[in-house]
């Protein structure tokens, strides 16, 4: 009878951390899942040319991009980036992750966010790729190191 009575609480003990360990498990991967799906939609709009305000794929402007591709995986977001970019919770340059949402200010005033995108990859310190719609480029890929990104980017929030 002693021997049980020792191992029943071991046993306990080992079943509870066995189910918090594969519970965060599964929520990262989990997590993952919505990155990719987040990323492989953000994807299929690529060459979709920019147009102010636009939504559709006929043109479409970079908050929208991240409207549709959050969409995939039921996370609504605000409609422009500057609101965007006060959803979930912050992160770290650091500590990037694909599917966390990058924002800039690359208009006149250096504080007020005007362009936003998600990361895609994270290749290194120095190379972190995001899809996002350029006035220029219409929706395309890039990294957040080149010198004109980094110097206007401002935050980075993770809502997955």
């Amino acid at each position: 009878m002693q021997t049980k009575s020792i191992k029943l609480p071991w046993l306990l003990s080992f079943l509870v951390i066995l189910i918090l360990t594969t519970g965060c498990a599964a929520g990262k991967k989990a997590a993952e899942r919505k990155s990719n799906a987040v990323i492989q939609t953000a994807r299929t709009y690529t060459g979709v040319p920019y147009k102010y305000g636009g939504t559709t794929r006929v043109g479409m402007d970079c908050s929208a991009l991240l409207l549709h591709s959050f969409k995939s995986v039921n996370v609504k977001l605000p409609r422009v980036s500057a609101d965007q970019a006060k959803t979930g919770a912050k992160v770290k340059l650091n500590d990037l992750k694909p599917g966390d949402m990058l924002f800039f200010a690359t208009g006149k005033k250096k504080n007020q966010i005007t362009h936003a995108g998600i990361v895609t990859s994270v290749k290194s310190k120095k190379e972190v790729r995001f899809i996002h719609a350029s006035t220029s480029l219409g929706v395309t890929e890039s990294n957040l190191f080149s010198d004109y990104y980094i110097k206007r980017f401002k935050r980075a929030r993770r809502v997955l």
